[in-house]
């Protein structure tokens, strides 16, 4: 995924052409300063009100061009901690970066940590402007419904603020890696290219994700804040993060599944391969064979996995966001399982993610 790339990188000097002003007047724009009031909705005050609290913690952040190829800028937020959180993908490929604060002062930050997987990265900036006091990563799980804020810089336009509510959550995301992002929340707030790395806060101003404007522009997503409290501490501090890896592939459990397993429900996922040499190998059994059922050609044999120790597992982002965000690499699991209609549990050790060559 590159970079979200503009015309310019200091957004002081953002020309808005015709094309996006044309977006403007029709009612099409997905940059939101004010939102359409109505009866079900918070007073314009309660928004202005968090906007003044946050936007001061946001900032732009623009990476220099290379041999005459554009530079890429996108969004940023500042932590209680004093780091800048934005993407991976925003920041990938320098060590540098330029930071502008919404009082218009400009800082270089240092890339101290970056992570492909989880799509997170941490720039270190001294001499943090008055302007920013710090926003707080949120220790709450989202709620479906609830409403969010998005700040940041879409299209390059400088401290923007767009409403939405979170339409869902445990979303498995997109990525250059081969494994998805897994426990992302799902928002109808607009996001475009440049919101990518600013914050989706609560109402009360908490940041319960980092934005990510590389899935589309009808539907928006955040890396959830759960992933970044445990990615970001060791970004900032180690440089790198270490995922847990079990090694399989698999499949959803429907009913033609079910059936040719024996299984007396839908559910879980089927272990559909193992990589060799991965925790997994020895230990869980992928399905070899296939069937007919109702005229589809469904597959046999190995394991469905049905729980993590007492989290249950119903499907793969389940499966990804609980290994995310409940285990660590060096630990021991538990996994129940069904294999050959029979229910039973199996052990293994999980490793860490194994490194992968990304475009």
């Amino acid at each position: 995924m590159s970079p979200d790339r503009s015309p310019c990188g200091r957004r002081r000097f953002l020309e808005v052409g015709s094309g996006i002003a044309a977006l403007v007047a029709t009612g099409h724009s997905a940059v939101a300063s004010n939102a359409t009031q109505d009866e079900d909705q918070p007073d314009e005050a309660d928004y202005a009100s968090i906007y003044e609290e946050s936007i001061g913690d946001v900032v732009l952040v623009t990476v220099p061009g290379d041999e005459g190829a554009p530079g890429g800028l996108g969004s940023g937020f500042v932590l209680e901690e004093g780091d800048v959180v934005t993407n991976h993908h925003v920041v990938a490929g320098t060590d540098e970066v330029e930071l502008q604060f919404t009082d218009e002062a400009w800082r270089t930050g240092e890339v101290v940590g970056s992570d492909v997987h989880s799509d997170l990265a941490v720039v270190s900036v001294d001499d943090v402007p008055d302007v920013a006091t710090g926003l707080t990563l949120s220790d709450d799980d989202p709620v479906v419904g609830q409403e969010v804020l998005a700040l940041g810089n879409p299209l390059g336009l400088d401290a923007s603020i767009s409403q939405g509510i979170v339409s869902g959550i445990d979303r498995s995301l997109p990525s250059p890696t081969g494994f998805a992002i897994p426990a992302a929340i799902q928002t109808d707030a607009p996001v475009n290219p440049g919101n990518s790395g600013g914050p989706l806060i609560s109402l009360e101003g908490d940041v319960l994700g980092v934005v990510f404007a590389g899935a589309g522009q009808t539907i928006g997503f955040a890396i959830a804040a759960r992933l970044a409290n445990r990615v970001v501490p060791a970004l900032a501090s180690e440089g790198e993060y270490e995922h847990p890896y079990i090694g399989v592939g698999v499949d959803p459990v429907g009913p033609q599944v079910a059936e040719a397993n024996d299984l007396e429900e839908a559910g879980g996922v089927q272990v559909t391969e193992v990589v060799p040499n991965a925790p997994a190998d020895g230990v869980l059994e992928p399905a070899t064979e296939t069937t007919t059922i109702d005229g589809e050609l469904v597959r046999t044999g190995g394991d469905v996995i049905l729980a993590i120790g007492d989290r249950e597992i119903p499907n793969q982002d389940l499966l990804s966001s609980t290994l995310a965000l409940e285990t660590s690499p060096g630990e021991t699991i538990e996994i129940e399982i069904v294999r050959d209609g029979e229910p039973g549990t199996v052990e293994l050790t999980l490793a860490s993610r194994p490194d992968v060559d990304t475009p």
